[in-house]
């Protein structure tokens, strides 16, 4: 196919997609369950950092998460007593476990009181990309003591990596269209700057149509691919997320 044919045919799987009945399946599920600002990036945010493997056990997982929290997570974040703290020693998922989540709660906490909340924190270098925010965010996020093993559950650029779940994350906050799947509650950052979500399925389709000839699902394969979908759609690029992850898992493209 030609580029402009690889566009017509990604432009038509992006709205094949990006539709309501996408949500069910998808970890974007989890936050569709709240309705206010700070309950859906926390859960986001939360659901995110566990969203890799099964997306089946990635719901599970993300469910029973949001039921320690008593199915509110801001109220969990900035209220939650001792007692309340000691049932998330009980979780896991994979190699998450209760002393991460622990932390997590405690660095939120932090943020909302004197960091001015997540979306002040990703917005302050939000420019031409978002890997100078995602990395000022991990500085923030660890300012707390905290477990040397807990930093592996936040993605560092600085380090060659792609940040796929933060910038899942940041895709559903900060895009907004009438299709009702992403929710574009973050106003202070453009989605021209998102970064596609690199993940197995999405670089592997877009190694298939010629949009990707790096091997590595790193930052330097992000930033090859984001070059490409900001001139295919320069002020909504992330929303050739719907068509890679989709012909990808959906149909073994």
């Amino acid at each position: 196919m030609t580029v402009d044919e690889i566009k017509e045919f990604l432009d038509f799987k992006v709205q094949q997609y990006n539709m309501p009945s996408f949500i069910e399946l998808d970890p974007i599920s989890i936050p569709h369950q709240f309705s206010t600002k700070e309950d859906i990036e926390i859960s986001a945010f939360l659901t995110a950092t566990i969203s890799w493997g099964n997306r089946k056990a990635i719901l599970k997982a993300a469910n029973d998460l949001m039921g320690i929290m008593g199915d509110s997570p801001f109220d969990f974040v900035m209220n939650a007593n001792s007692n309340q703290i000691k049932r998330v020693t009980s979780f896991y998922y994979r190699t998450f476990n209760g002393s991460d989540l622990d932390y997590f709660i405690l660095s939120l906490k932090n943020i909302y009181e004197n960091h001015d909340g997540l979306e002040k924190i990703f917005s302050k270098y939000a420019n031409k990309n978002l890997h100078d925010s995602i990395n000022d965010f991990r500085s923030v996020f660890f300012e707390l003591p905290h477990e040397e093993r807990t930093q592996k559950h936040i993605s560092n650029p600085s380090k060659g990596s792609a940040a796929k779940r933060l910038h899942m994350m940041l895709r559903w906050l900060v895009r907004k269209d009438t299709n009702g799947v992403d929710f574009g509650i973050w106003k202070r950052i453009s989605p021209s700057i998102l970064s596609i979500p690199l993940d197995l399925h999405s670089g592997k389709t877009a190694r298939k149509l010629g949009l990707l000839s790096r091997k590595q699902n790193d930052l330097k394969a992000v930033v090859e691919l984001d070059s490409i979908c900001r001139k295919f759609d320069p002020n909504d690029p992330a929303k050739y997320d719907f068509a890679l992850f989709g012909l990808g898992i959906n149909e073994k493209f």
